[in-house]
């Protein structure tokens, strides 16, 4: 039965005239968002494993599956920053349609090449930098739009459900097309990305964007990332949280991209348990995300930073290395972790950055958490010869515990509070902290208001 509440607008407000169908922070727009972002990451988390395994079938090594890897990583990286002023000068869901078209054309044209035997290793490597290249202008937009599509106090539970469905549709697509690639080859799967794409551009076209104030043309895109680097090392826990993950991920990734596999091989059984480990870490997430919805911790960012610690444990289960049951643990046990930091991370964005620079702070986010992956999955072997895999691993966990410390002893860290009834920031609103104590100090940027998502896990 329906309830006797009134529909909610595009932001989870009420709108009168309706009986409401869906929960008081799922709003239009919202359940647009959510609802494309899984069918988009259906198809992308098997799209990656087709991909690997179209470059093998046309004889290729294991260096051409690295090479058009990080041709689609490279323009990513360099293209992110335009991206988020982009988005924060255009409409944002037009962005999104836009980077959703050139993806679904890139992965078409792939799938086609595969289909009909044709592929080239240039060509899957120009294709891939297409699709790195929309995913660049796509992410600070779509993260834009989530958080401004959210309102009141409910914005953790949004947020919590939206990472819930994207990392259960990681999960099942990443089976579902291993399946596929395994049953009909990979450029059926390929081609059923490229179709996810189209749907999922169909859908944020219908996004509603009259509750978003205008753009006054700036002087420009330069002037406009400056402002976005204003106001990211205006506010020292986002500074700090930013250059902490930018190490995190890019140990964590190293670790698990390249360790984890060679330590399965030689200790564990081969890539069954390894594939069992990740397997449990997706599931952590969606734990995680669960007791987000149910959760409300007022400390934001000391709750969250506490649960960074938790991502030292698989590489130092790994150095160990631990027998496969405790592994699936540890690993399990991480996903709800990181987690429990993505969703607080989305609220402290929400409620501390102005909405109009929402896309210009993620940018600079997303920039901070990917830069130098590529580096430190490339100097992984290296390392691992000089020092050891072991020591290697150690050292994994050492960092990621010593900057975890580090980032705690920000002040503004542990005191980000949740600001009664979760309104976003607006510009010229300074933060609040209700706790005892002298105030945050106000920012010092272009708005003098304090700032946006992040980290391991994106939005697609």
């Amino acid at each position: 039965m329906l309830s006797t509440d009134r529909a909610d607008d595009h932001d989870g407000t009420r709108r009168p005239g309706r009986p409401r169908r869906r929960p008081a922070w799922a709003g239009r727009n919202f359940t647009l968002l959510t609802t494309a972002a899984v069918v988009a990451n259906l198809g992308s988390a098997g799209s990656l494993i087709a991909a690997a395994f179209a470059v093998l079938g046309t004889g290729g090594s294991a260096t051409d599956v690295g090479l058009v890897a990080t041709a689609r990583t490279v323009p990513l990286v360099v293209f992110l920053l335009i991206g988020g002023a982009v988005a924060d000068r255009l409409p944002r869901h037009r962005v999104m349609v836009a980077a959703n078209a050139l993806n679904c054309v890139s992965q078409g044209v792939f799938a086609l090449l595969v289909l009909t035997g044709e592929a080239r290793l240039w060509q899957m490597a120009v294709l891939a930098a297409l699709g790195g290249t929309g995913q660049a202008f796509f992410a600070p937009a779509s993260e834009g739009m989530v958080l401004s599509s959210v309102s009141g106090e409910h914005s953790g539970r949004a947020f919590a459900f939206f990472r819930m469905s994207m990392n259960g549709a990681n999960i099942g697509g990443a089976a579902l097309g291993g399946a596929l690639v395994a049953a009909v080859g990979p450029g059926w799967v390929l081609a059923v990305d490229a179709v996810a794409f189209a749907v999922a551009g169909a859908l944020r076209a219908f996004l509603d964007v009259g509750h978003i104030p205008g753009r006054a043309a700036g002087p420009g895109l330069l002037r406009d990332l400056r402002d976005g680097w204003r106001e990211v090392v205006s506010r020292p826990w986002l500074w700090a949280v930013i250059g902490q993950f930018a190490v995190v991920n890019a140990v964590v990734v190293a670790a698990e991209a390249v360790y984890g596999p060679m330590v399965a091989e030689e200790h564990l059984g081969g890539p069954r348990p390894w594939g069992l480990a990740l397997a449990a870490f997706g599931a952590g997430t969606v734990g995680g995300a669960l007791l987000m919805m149910r959760v409300k911790p007022r400390r934001i960012l000391l709750t969250g930073i506490l649960c960074v610690f938790p991502l030292a444990l698989p590489s130092a289960a790994l150095a160990v290395p631990v027998p496969v049951p405790v592994l699936l643990v540890v690993m399990f046990g991480t996903g709800i972790a990181l987690e429990v930091f993505g969703v607080l991370w989305m609220v402290a964005l929400h409620q501390e950055i102005p909405e109009e620079k929402f896309s210009r702070v993620s940018s600079y986010d997303w920039f901070g958490s990917l830069a130098i992956t590529p580096l430190a999955t490339a100097l992984a072997g290296p390392v691992q010869d000089l020092i050891g895999r072991t020591a290697a691993l150690w050292g994994c966990s050492a960092l990621i515990a010593l900057l975890t410390a580090a980032a705690l002893c920000v002040r503004d860290v542990r005191r980000l509070t949740r600001r009664p009834g979760g309104e976003p920031a607006r510009q010229g609103a300074p933060a609040q902290d209700p706790a005892p104590g002298p105030p945050l100090p106000p920012a010092t940027g272009t708005a003098a208001s304090a700032d946006a998502e992040g980290s391991v896990g994106r939005t697609g």
